[in-house]
């Protein structure tokens, strides 16, 4: 993939969830939200501070994470459908 994110933004692909419940109901996709988990796919350099030194990123390539319901710009790069947000739209990365 040809797309490097600029500054403190992070390039994320959506992990699908499950398509039944706990009790085995199977949710039709117009039921579905859409997940708040995600797979970093690029980060970028990091913002910086009033001095011009880089903050470096707390999240990497390949980290799971969480974000919140509205975050991010969604984008199709190479036939796929990802976001980019700002590093500080993510909620926490799942161990």
């Amino acid at each position: 993939m040809a797309f490097t994110p600029l500054h403190d933004r992070v390039l994320v692909e959506r992990v699908e969830s499950d398509e039944k419940t706990a009790g085995g109901l199977i949710i039709p996709d117009s039921a579905k939200e859409k997940p708040a988990e995600g797979l970093v796919i690029a980060v970028g350099a990091g913002a910086k501070d009033e001095d011009g030194d880089r903050i470096a990123m707390d999240v990497k390539e390949g980290d799971k994470i969480l974000f919140g319901k509205w975050s991010g710009t969604e984008v199709t790069i190479d036939g796929k459908e990802l976001l980019i947000m700002k590093e500080s739209d993510i909620l926490g990365i799942i161990a």
